[in-house]
């Protein structure tokens, strides 16, 4: 119950020529390797996306103690 043998992997090939049929195969294969680019290139963009993002965040800090207003307290006490 190991590895299979050189025997195994000809028998799974044939199985699949005979259910894919022999043109169908490069146009899976090629389906697979377009989406294995495109997963890897969304996976940067969002690396790029993340790494620019805490720069981002800095330059757009508001001063909010000059738009808040304190309420007066009027120092005259009432009795």
């Amino acid at each position: 119950m190991g590895t299979f043998s050189m025997g195994h992997w000809l028998v799974i090939l044939a199985v699949v020529v005979l259910l894919f049929g022999a043109k169908k195969i490069p146009e899976l294969a090629k389906g697979f390797g377009q989406g294995i680019k495109d997963f890897k290139k969304a996976i940067k963009e969002d690396e790029e996306a993340t790494a620019v993002a805490p720069s981002e965040k800095v330059e757009s800090k508001v001063d909010v103690t000059a738009s808040t207003t304190v309420p007066h307290v009027d120092e005259k006490k009432s009795v």
